[in-house]
């Protein structure tokens, strides 16, 4: 069982030692979705403003035909997702990846996720922050794995688990 203990633990340290590179590749990928949020809201309100319409006014505008209030839909449902990202982005932006694994909320984007897992290639952690990232991940790992076993073990064999004496 020690073994099993501290093979799961050696694989939450590998697993766990990735997040902080993950997360600063999400974090890249997060301003540019911003960015490009963010340019398609300005083109929206400067041919509103060309109209003499607030972004409200224009949106209340694109009404009368089915395409014109698909468009509405799209560009609402646009605003309301640059407006989430950015806050995302806000939260992140000035953290370390040590403190951004107590921000998964703000990581919860999941075509972004996708898109990073997708291009994302393991690697050897070999700054503070992943091994400190290994660490916690070996210790997560190796103590659910040891406390599954006891529970196991109490539950077949009955009372609390018994020890050798070292």
């Amino acid at each position: 069982m020690r073994v099993v203990v501290i093979f799961a633990g050696i694989m939450g340290a590998a697993s766990l030692a990735q997040f902080p590179e993950f997360s600063q590749q999400y974090l890249q990928r997060l301003a540019g979705k911003v960015d490009g949020l963010t340019e398609v809201t300005a083109q929206f309100d400067a041919t509103a403003r060309a109209q003499g319409l607030t972004r409200e006014g224009a949106l209340r505008a694109m009404a009368g035909s089915p395409v014109l209030e698909a468009q509405q839909a799209d560009m609402r449902a646009t605003f309301v997702r640059r407006d989430a990202l950015a806050a995302d982005l806000a939260a992140l932006k000035d953290a370390t990846p040590l403190q951004r694994l107590a921000l998964p909320r703000a990581m919860g984007d999941e075509e972004l996720l996708a898109a990073t897992y997708a291009d994302y290639r393991p690697a050897v952690p070999t700054t503070a922050d992943g091994l400190i990232c290994a660490g916690i991940g070996y210790l997560l790992a190796a103590t659910i794995t040891g406390s599954v076993f006891a529970l196991l073990r109490r539950m077949l064999f009955g009372g609390p688990s018994r020890r050798k004496a070292l």
